[in-house]
C-alpha cells in the first residue's frame, strides 16, 4: 500500500497547475489558450511576464523535488517525524529504488496530464529538473550546460529543452562509468522515461521546428 501511495501522491503533486493558477489569478485568463498551449514557465512568461514565468519555473521544479523527497521518506521508512505524531511508517519497502523511479515518472506525468485541468498541462521540463536535481544533480548540471548553449545559439527554448532532456540519461550512464552508482538501472529508466514524456509533450514544438516557424526566445 505504501508503494501505491507513493505513485498516487507523486502524480497528484505533479498535477498542481501552478502556471495555470498564476495566470488565472493575475490575468483572469486560461494560459492554455495562448502561445504554445502549455502551463509551463515559457508560456506563462509570454502571457503574464517574466516574473510570473520565473515563479512558475520555481514552483514546478519544487513539486518535482517534493515528490522525490516524499517518496524517499515513505519508501525508506524514515519515520522519525511520524513518530512524533503517534504514527509509524514501517520498514523500508522492497525494491524501493524501482518505486522511487516510478514516482519520478509519475510526477512528470501529473504535470503533463493534470487531473484538475482535464489532462491538459505543461511540457514537464521544470518538474523534471526538480526530480533529477534530487536524484542525479551531476546529470542535471550537464543537461543545463547543453540547454544554455542551444538556447544561446538558436534562441529556441523548446529545442534546448528537448536536447537537454534527451541527454540526461546519457549523462547518468557516463557518470556510472566514471563513478559507479549504487542503483544505476532504476535511475536510467527514470531518466529515459522522463525524457520520453518531455519529448512527447513537445511533439507540436517539434513539428514547428521542422517547419521553421517555432517561436524564438526574446
Amino acid at each position: 500500500m505504501r508503494a501505491v501511495a507513493v505513485i498516487v501522491s507523486a502524480y497528484l503533486l505533479g498535477s498542481l497547475p501552478f502556471g495555470y493558477l498564476i495566470v488565472h489569478a493575475t490575468r483572469g485568463d486560461d494560459v492554455r489558450e495562448t502561445g504554445s498551449g502549455g502551463t509551463g514557465a515559457t508560456n506563462v512568461s509570454r502571457r503574464a511576464g517574466k516574473g510570473a514565468g520565473v515563479l512558475t519555473l520555481l514552483l514546478d521544479a519544487l513539486k518535482g523535488a517534493a515528490a522525490v523527497v516524499t517518496a524517499q521518506v515513505i519508501l525508506e521508512g524514515q519515520d522519525s517525524w511520524v513518530d512524533q505524531l503517534g504514527g509509524h511508517i514501517g520498514p523500508p519497502v522492497q525494491h524501493a529504488d524501482w518505486w522511487l523511479a516510478a514516482a519520478a515518472i509519475a510526477v512528470i506525468v501529473g504535470h503533463i496530464f493534470p487531473v484538475w485541468l482535464r489532462f491538459r498541462g505543461g511540457k514537464g521540463v521544470a518538474t523534471g529538473i526538480g526530480v533529477f536535481i534530487m536524484l542525479t544533480p551531476l546529470a542535471v548540471f550537464g543537461a543545463a550546460v547543453i540547454f544554455t548553449l542551444v538556447v544561446w545559439l538558436t534562441r529556441y527554448i523548446s529545442l534546448g529543452s528537448l536536447l537537454a532532456a534527451s541527454a540526461t540519461a546519457l549523462f547518468v550512464v557516463v557518470q556510472h562509468f566514471i563513478r559507479p552508482l549504487e542503483y544505476p538501472a532504476p535511475l536510467v529508466v527514470a531518466t529515459i522515461g522522463g525524457a520520453g514524456l518531455i519529448v512527447f509533450a513537445h511533439r507540436e514544438n517539434i513539428g514547428r521546428l521542422l517547419r521553421g516557424n517555432e517561436s524564438r526566445f526574446k
